[in-house]
């Protein structure tokens, strides 16, 4: 039995970490008999040790979730975030001390099916070597997955246990720590290798293959590492020198690059091999757009005396290009460094002026007046918002926008409404149209901006200036990147522009830990979760008895009739609406005792719609165009949908709720989803016509089964829904007070009346 203690840092995990820890275990076993694993030939135990700096509630919940159902997992909280050496320490440090070996993995690293098993035969068959090398691939947003390149390298080495003085080219495999297993007291005889790496991990990648006495290899592809999909940050790159420095004394003590002890000067093909990654290293760094010039001198200054105390006796200087960066850097030449980099910045700016329309349209739009703000100070006491692509205020940025009013009147409000909207915002609104010179001036000035989808790709995000993603549902429908793989909705997505959009997010408001795991992973840029509810959900919380009474009589229902609301999504693969039931039939077969409350997608807002001929016979009610869809849940006394995230936010209220799944094959398969809604539905599912009429007329539509379902759905999708998430967005993103009123537990909260319980209390009243 080989046993392993896997340490996994949960920082930045991107809505992977699920995937990561469940990939694991199902790759271990500890007892005899069928189960995962086995099927490799070789029983292997694991304990894993997921480090969690607490700064993601979802993350957090996540790594409890797993070391409660299963004891092979543990948490180790840190008080704060740690740079990744120091945090993977942290985590071997509180490990069992069972394991033969250790891995280290990221929450976004994946291990292949029977990886561990394969290690524990190799480490078997190579007689418990210090350390097993394996390859690996990485895996983009897009679904693209690259190798590293190092397959010759592994396939070189054979099945022999070696060292790097036997095959000096290991040297060049990727320097990551995640694609090789130390032996548990190997681990232990080199903590200065293991704990300082900040910026990269050179010296737990390379120091441990220059340590070891003894290697094997996997020749095989055992992880899969998801990339952030962000660029290379300047952020600790000072530390990339101390890690040389420590590596060229582990070098030197080992006597592989020569006697720097005695005066000999270094060489040898070790030495060579080092020197030039150094070097390459160094050059990447100072090619970096996040470091300041006086940062940058600051580095090429002690880059350049690197070079000439480290540079081996036989180095010979490339011919090429790299030759000449080298030159400078040699001799220290700061100006030779500039005038080369001025000299590219030149060629890349003449291939720039084939640029794309977008990209021309965009630098067209900031222009003239936009241009001419961005160069003013940006107005702390001034917000932007906007909805649904500027069609109104609505949704959670007004329900933010009037906390903010109580709590901050302070900060002036402005919203950017479309002129063909611009009728329709409330009396006293301050407002905008896109385009406009005063539109450009508050985008270009604002200290902060809250939407429910992007801004414009013209919009730029100044330094200082803060974006907040509120969202507008729970995606049941694969999002972002992860729509990837389902042509009906990919075709023609410039997904990288997507990306451009989201990376001004600063911060992304979540309803649940369902919703903060895929926003994270669908969106893989740096933002930070507020795990604070949907703001546009409090009313389902705060709304009083009168506040329904008052929103059916203005929808003209009358007293004492149950008011069904009908609130489809859009089709991917359909190009106009079309209502899935026979509304008039519906009606008539429920007869007085229901009133219909339809609702058409907004994407579907141009054009006829097959509601107004029912609604001007009286068949229906068509709220298509009520502003407050959240008022329409309070008036209703049941929600029929399909896969609208409506469903979501109405489960707040508890109330009735009946899934039409006539096409849940195809809109699955065509437009993707993260779970099987038939399976966890929040009430009961028909998939005809037929059967919604049953479900009304015989009770099943609030029988117990379907309550049951309701409140299972409830616990796994309203987490934090409870009244006070627009005060917790407002103290925290405007007034920075990030000790928010904690969210209220789900048995205790109290929804707003349905519309008979306020008719009851209503005449108790009188």
């Amino acid at each position: 039995m080989t046993t392993f203690t896997v340490v996994v840092t949960a920082f930045d995990a991107r809505g992977h970490l699920r995937e990561c820890l469940t990939g694991i275990l199902d790759g271990a076993c500890t007892g005899p008999g069928p189960g995962p694993g086995r099927g490799h030939g070789h029983e292997v135990e694991v304990e894993i040790v997921v480090v969690d700096d607490g700064s993601s509630g979802a993350t957090t919940a996540l790594v409890d979730e797993y070391a409660r159902r299963d004891e092979r997992v543990r948490a180790v909280r840190l008080p704060r975030r740690l740079p990744a050496g120091a945090a993977r320490a942290a985590g071997a440090a509180r490990a069992g001390g069972t394991g033969d070996y250790l891995l280290f993995l990221e929450g976004r690293d994946i291990l292949m099916p029977g990886a561990l098993a394969a290690l524990a035969r190799r480490a078997e068959e190579a007689g418990r070597p210090d350390l097993i090398v394996f390859d690996h691939v990485r895996s983009t947003w897009a679904g693209a997955t690259t190798g590293t390149g190092d397959g010759r390298l592994f396939a070189a080495t054979g099945r022999a246990v070696l060292t790097v003085g036997d095959q000096p080219r290991m040297l060049h495999l990727t320097p990551t720590v995640a694609n090789r297993v130390l032996r548990a007291d190997f681990f232990a005889a080199h903590p200065e290798l293991f704990g300082q790496d900040e910026y990269a991990e050179v010296l737990p990648a390379i120091g441990s293959l220059l340590a070891a006495g003894s290697i094997a290899v996997v020749d095989d592809v055992l992880l899969d590492r998801h990339e952030h999909g962000t660029p290379p940050s300047a952020a600790g790159a000072f530390d990339l020198l101390s890690q040389y420095e420590a590596l060229w004394r582990l070098l030197d003590d080992s006597g592989s690059g020569g006697d720097g002890h005695g005066g000999a000067p270094r060489s040898g093909r070790v030495a060579r091999i080092v020197f030039g990654g150094m070097a390459g290293r160094y050059l990447k760094v100072l090619g970096l757009p996040g470091l300041s010039d006086p940062d940058r001198a600051e580095f090429f200054h002690r880059a350049s005396a690197h070079f000439r105390r480290y540079k081996p006796a036989d180095y010979q200087r490339p011919p090429d290009l790299t030759g000449l960066r080298h030159a400078v850097l040699e001799r220290d030449s700061y100006c030779g460094y500039q005038a080369l980099r001025s000299a590219n910045r030149g060629r890349r700016g003449v291939r720039a002026l084939a640029g794309t329309a977008r990209r021309k349209a965009a630098d067209a739009a900031k222009k003239g007046a936009y241009r001419e703000q961005l160069r003013r100070p940006v107005d702390e006491n001034l917000a932007v918002f906007s909805a649904y692509w500027d069609r109104g205020v609505t949704c959670s940025p007004a329900a933010v926008c009037a906390k903010l009013a109580e709590l901050a009147p302070h900060i002036r409000r402005v919203w950017v409404v479309r002129r063909d909207d611009a009728p329709l915002v409330p009396d006293g609104t301050d407002h905008v149209v896109p385009g406009s010179r005063r539109y450009w001036s508050v985008m270009a000035r604002a200290k902060y901006l809250v939407n429910n989808v992007n801004f414009a790709d013209s919009v730029v995000k100044r330094p200082g200036q803060i974006h907040v993603q509120t969202h507008h549902g729970t995606p049941l429908k694969r999002m972002g990147t992860d729509q990837v793989p389902y042509r009906a909705t990919s075709r023609g997505v410039d997904y990288e522009a997507l990306l451009d959009r989201c990376a001004r997010w600063d911060y992304s408001v979540s309803a649940n830990r369902h919703s903060t795991e895929i926003w994270e992973r669908a969106y893989p840029v740096p933002f930070t979760s507020l795990d604070y509810g949907y703001p546009r959900n409090d009313v389902y919380f705060t709304a009083t008895a009168d506040d329904v009474l008052r929103v059916r009589e203005r929808l003209g229902i009358a007293p004492g009739r149950k008011a069904l609301l009908y609130a489809p999504t859009h089709r991917d693969y359909e190009s106009a609406w079309t209502p899935r039931l026979d509304l008039e039939r519906l009606a008539r077969t429920l007869g007085d005792d229901f009133v219909l409350l339809v609702r058409g997608h907004y994407f579907y807002d141009r054009g006829p719609s097959p509601l107004e001929e029912l609604h001007r016979r009286g068949r229906i009610i068509d709220v298509s165009a009520y502003g407050s869809v959240e008022e329409l849940a309070l008036a209703s006394d049941a929600l029929i949908t399909d896969y609208s995230s409506v469903m979501f936010d109405y489960a707040n209220l508890d109330r009735p709720i009946v899934i039409l799944a006539d096409d849940w094959e195809t809109y699955s398969v065509t437009r993707g989803v993260y779970f099987d809604l038939t399976e966890r539905a929040p009430g009961a599912v028909a998939t005809s016509q037929g059967e919604i009429e049953r479900l009304f007329l015989d009770g099943g539509w609030r029988d117990e089964d379907a309550t049951a379902r309701r409140a299972a759905f409830r616990r796994a999708f309203c987490d934090f829904d409870d009244g006070h998430a627009a005060e917790r967005v407002v103290r925290h993103v405007f007034l920075g007070q990030p000790d928010t009123p904690r969210v209220v537990p789900l048995d205790h909260r109290v929804p707003a009346p349905s519309p008979e319980a306020a008719a009851a209390l209503a005449l108790s009243a009188k």
